[in-house]
Parts: C-alpha cells; sequence; structure tokens
C-alpha cells in the first residue's frame, strides 16, 4: 500500500480472488478510469477479473485525406520530364545525402503536377474498426440473405455462427486496442489525457 500511495496509484479490485483473499490486483493511475470491474470465473484456484477502462481514441481516419489516383496520371509526360533532369549539373560536388535530396524533391514536385489526387471522405467507423471486421460484417450479411431465403436449419446455423464470430472478433479488436492505449499511457501520460480529453 505504501508503494501505490507514494506513487499516486489506485488499487481497484475490492472482492476476494483466491478464498478470502484478494490476490488479484487492478493497480492503475488515479486518472484513469475503470468503468467495470468484475471477478468472474476460475483459472484453478484463482477467480480472475475482467475489468474495463474509459478510453476515448481520436479517430484520425475523420480527418480528411487525399490519395493519389494512379489510374489518371500522365506517366508519359511525368518519364519525360525525370528524363530531361539535369542530374549531372545538379548534384554535382554533392554528397550522397544531398544527392538523394535534389532527387526526392523533384519526384515530389512531378508526382504533385503529373498524379491527380482524390478525397477520402471521413468516416465515422472508430479506430479499431478494421477491415477484417468489415469483410465479417458483410459476411453476416450474406449469410442472413441466404438465411432468409432458404429457411433451413443448416443457414440458421452457419449464420449464427456468423453473428458470433462478428461479435467476438469486435470484442477482441477493441479490447486490443484500449491495452494499447493503456499501455501507451504508462510513458507517456500527456498521451493518454490528450486522447481522453477529446
Amino acid at each position: 500500500m505504501n508503494l501505490i500511495n507514494t506513487n499516486s496509484l489506485q488499487q481497484h479490485a475490492i472482492e476476494p480472488t483466491r478464498q478470502n483473499n484478494i490476490l488479484e490486483l487492478v493497480i492503475t493511475t488515479l486518472d484513469l478510469r475503470i468503468v467495470r470491474l468484475e471477478v468472474t470465473d476460475k483459472i484453478g484456484d484463482h477467480h480472475m477479473i475482467d475489468f474495463a477502462i474509459q478510453v476515448h481514441v481520436p479517430n484520425d481516419r475523420a480527418q480528411l485525406r487525399h490519395s493519389l489516383t494512379y489510374n489518371r496520371a500522365n506517366f508519359e509526360l511525368m518519364n519525360e520530364k525525370l528524363s530531361s533532369f539535369d542530374y549531372e549539373v545538379l548534384m554535382r560536388n554533392k554528397n550522397a545525402e544531398e544527392c538523394y535530396m535534389i532527387l526526392k524533391e523533384e519526384i515530389k514536385t512531378d508526382t504533385e503536377h503529373y498524379i491527380p489526387t482524390k478525397q477520402i471522405r471521413p468516416t465515422n467507423n472508430p479506430p479499431w474498426f478494421s477491415q477484417e471486421i468489415k469483410l465479417l460484417i458483410n459476411a453476416r450479411k450474406q449469410s442472413y440473405k441466404r438465411l432468409k431465403r432458404y429457411q433451413t436449419e443448416p443457414y440458421r446455423q452457419k449464420h449464427v455462427r456468423s453473428c458470433k464470430g462478428v461479435k467476438r472478433t469486435m470484442r477482441d479488436t477493441e479490447r486490443n486496442k484500449e491495452t494499447a492505449v493503456a499501455a501507451q499511457a504508462k510513458t507517456n501520460l500527456k498521451s493518454y489525457e490528450d486522447v481522453n480529453n477529446r
């Protein structure tokens, strides 16, 4: 307890986890909020602790982004421009790093000029919403359509498995994201505060 108090920490587990003893602990900083904590099933002779922390992760994808549209690029003119680039003169008496920066800047300029961009619309999906989850949701929709059409037991079982798969994957992905944010908060409290206050 002295260690917890000295370092401004907080211990949240208050129910016994082995006989009448509290052996499993959930220790956090004072600003990290536990929104749910319960003692659950046993592993061996110890009860597990299931808990959730409140975090809000900013969705970077919600910001307007631009993406290069290579299928509309004018590579012919771009190649001509790069071919006419006088490398020998511009890179004379330059070291490797300076030559690299000259070439990089020229390619960047030509890319911006000859390859158009398109705006990517923001999405309201949470930051842990992955491509895998999107594919599983689409598969669940397809299984529901088949169940509605044929109404047989095998299609019903397949749809049930699909629903459980989506739910399990979403839960696991969200928990992994929360764990990553919590791990970052241990070494970068300001980063966590920025996330939690948005």
